[in-house]
């Protein structure tokens, strides 16, 4: 058994990579985001795992997804259950995103659903998204969650006018097959009643869409699990996890964990070692996110941002931006491919450059915060909740491809419900796995690099 490592007693990593990485470690200090800058203290936990225990099911991981897996668990099925965090509660991904619930789960386009699945399957799917949507709000709402939210819809902003039809067609499709109140703004209109976006030339508007205070949101639903019966241990990560005699072995630092069945929500941050079943099902995506200082009055004038909800634009390496109740300004942008070249320089100054080419008046502006982190991409780029039918009793879901804000609480009562054995809607993100790509994911990074030059030509060059 190895000792506990309190918190803080670890330097935060942040060349940290999954995709390398021997393990996650345990005791580290969270990401320097805003998020924790301005969340006050982590909520209340129950330490780390001291000894042998034997629990109906146990949750790897405590982000959005883990703990809203817990809190169904816990409140609506009277389960026993406890999360399991390598380090401090949700150090992952739920406390280095941009903040924005957008109408989604994955990155592909209503008229993509259409293709892959067709139009019946795309309805029921849109459905399930209207669901998950009204579900997380109620989350927010009836637990009396302060998390900051900023009501007020998704824009997704021209970068450049050739992109222009395409988001008209992707607005039609929205209203006309899907009965979805999608429209289009004109470049004056997105200036005078959304933000002044010097590189925007027009915006389909989404009615649903809501940014909040990251780390605030993670933290309401650790207290929600947690009174309803939940346990969380932080620094206890799964060193080791063996199945026998229809029981799932969970070895951490400080003891056994013995679980009937299991349910994995680590998003982009799980080593490959974690189990052999799970292995290569994602490619882990890295994205950078700064936050200006205090925007003076004549900055925010220049900006003009009237709403405080989700904003993205149309490259393929999009950036996702929006104001914040302090007058902060945030950015995030795709990043660095791998852990090592994270720090690089070039990445930081790619992103203030393209804050700047929005916003000409922040040009050189100081930061408050500069941050990165891991984003769980699917290869076929669609989530997954379901069970692994190679591993009886463990359940997973993964791969929202930086789109899990909203519907990752939505994810965690699925996967409750499956764990559970109750139905869920026939669906291919419920039905189907992750596909497994086994050896060939490491040297995915090497087209990842071709990929990304590609889409810098056509975002940056093509017409």
């Amino acid at each position: 058994m190895q000792a506990h490592k309190p918190r803080g007693s670890v330097k935060y990593d942040p060349l940290y990579d999954p995709m390398t990485a021997k393990g996650t470690g345990h005791g580290s200090d969270y990401a320097p985001t805003y998020w924790i800058g301005t969340a006050g203290p982590p909520p209340e936990d129950d330490g780390p795992v001291t000894g042998d225990m034997d629990v109906e099911v146990a949750v790897i991981g405590s982000g959005y997804t883990g703990l809203n897996c817990a809190i169904a668990l816990a409140r609506d099925l009277g389960t026993e259950v406890v999360v399991l965090e390598a380090h401090g509660t949700a150090y992952g991904c739920s406390t280095r995103n941009g903040g924005q619930a957008q109408f989604s789960a994955g990155r592909l386009k209503r008229s993509q659903w259409i293709e892959r699945w067709g139009l019946d399957v795309a309805r029921r799917l849109h459905g399930e998204m209207l669901e998950g949507f009204e579900y997380w709000r109620g989350q927010i709402r009836d637990h009396a969650i302060d998390c900051d939210p900023q009501d007020g819809g998704h824009f997704y902003l021209a970068h450049k006018a050739s992109v222009m039809p395409g988001l008209a067609k992707e607005a039609e499709v929205l209203r006309d097959k899907f009965g979805y109140g999608a429209r289009m703004m004109s470049r004056g209109e997105v200036h005078e009643q959304v933000v002044r976006d010097q590189e925007a030339q027009g915006a389909m508007y989404e009615p649903d869409g809501v940014g909040i205070h990251a780390a605030k949101l993670a933290f309401g639903y650790c207290r929600v699990a947690r009174e309803h019966g939940a346990k969380v241990h932080v620094d206890s990560p799964v060193v080791s996890w063996d199945y026998r005699n229809g029981v799932h072995h969970l070895r951490t630092p400080g003891g056994t964990v013995r679980a009937k069945r299991v349910a994995v929500a680590t998003a982009g941050y799980a080593p490959r070692s974690l189990h052999a079943k799970l292995r290569d099902r994602l490619l882990p995506i890295m994205s950078n996110s700064v936050v200006t200082r205090v925007l003076t009055a004549e900055e925010l004038a220049a900006v003009g941002a009237q709403v405080g909800s989700p904003l993205t634009d149309t490259r393929t390496l999009r950036h996702y931006y929006r104001m914040l109740p302090d007058n902060r300004l945030q950015i995030g942008s795709r990043a660095a491919i791998t852990g090592r070249d994270a720090a690089n320089p070039a990445h930081l100054a790619a992103l203030r450059e393209g804050m700047a080419r929005k916003f000409p008046a922040l040009r050189g502006i100081e930061l408050d915060y500069s941050w990165w982190g891991w984003v769980d991409v699917s290869h076929d780029m669609m989530p997954r909740i379901t069970g692994l039918k190679d591993l009886p009793g463990a359940f997973y879901a993964l791969g929202y491809g930086g789109n899990g804000v909203m519907y990752s609480a939505m994810a965690g009562r699925r996967m409750a419900q499956l764990i559970a054995g109750q139905p869920v809607p026939d669906l291919p993100i419920f039905g189907t796995e992750l596909k497994h790509e086994g050896w060939k994911t490491p040297f995915r990074r090497l087209g990842q690099w071709g990929l990304y030059q590609l889409y810098h030509y056509r975002d940056e060059r093509q017409k």
